[in-house]
């Protein structure tokens, strides 16, 4: 069968998360854009009227990625391996967009509606998330943690998560960010976590730590 053609839409967004990883946002332009997919700055202006529309729209990939892939299952119990599956898709997501994490708030200062949309995220969906993780992983018996301070864990796991790339980069200028980086991170969220793990399942969670060492 023959390959299906992207359409022009989808790979200015793709193509556009591309060059704003590899170069920055603030350093690409829509001309920019334009010229490395082949088109006419007047195609680019059909489909998005400036730059900060590509942004926004790559910003709803992100969300629609955390949302499908960290939502809790319905069809099964979870266990001390999704703990680290969790974090690891949240890595994983940091390293796609990662571009957004660089300077969030000046995007966010030059783009109301993504200002709007992002607080509304996290504050309200993935906020969500995180607390249905932690109240099925306390259910389960594998943390143990009063139900307040499930709040403020989450936000500290959230600003390791969200900040940690750019750490990497003033912590060990002259290294590449790559896979390594992300393992480092997960392995920084689990040392929050360990305080709160039942020692029924802390071999299972150090065999997963150890996986985390040995891939860096």
């Amino acid at each position: 069968m023959p390959k299906t053609r992207i359409k022009t839409y989808d790979r200015i967004v793709q193509d556009s998360l591309k060059l704003f990883n590899e170069h920055g946002e603030r350093n690409i332009t829509t001309n920019h854009i334009a010229a490395h997919l082949g088109i006419s700055p007047g195609n680019l202006y059909y489909h998005f009227r400036n730059k900060e529309e590509i942004v926004h729209q790559i910003f709803l990939s992100y969300r629609r990625f955390i949302s499908e892939r960290l939502a809790v299952p319905s069809d099964r119990q979870m266990d001390v391996a999704d703990l680290v599956n969790y974090l690891e898709t949240a890595f994983e997501a940091m390293w796609q967009f990662r571009f957004m994490f660089y300077d969030l708030p000046g995007l966010m200062a030059r783009n109301p509606q993504l200002q709007a949309d992002y607080h509304q995220f996290v504050n309200g969906e993935l906020q969500t998330i995180l607390e249905g993780h932690f109240r099925e992983f306390i259910r389960l018996g594998l943390l143990k943690m009063d139900l307040e301070d499930i709040e403020p864990v989450s936000v500290n796991i959230w600003l390791v998560v969200k900040f940690w790339f750019a750490f990497e980069q003033t912590a060990r200028p002259k290294a590449p960010i790559n896979e390594a980086s992300s393992h480092r991170g997960v392995r920084q969220v689990l040392a929050l976590l360990k305080p709160y793990v039942q020692d029924d399942f802390l071999p299972a969670f150090r065999q997963l730590v150890a996986r985390h060492h040995t891939a860096d």
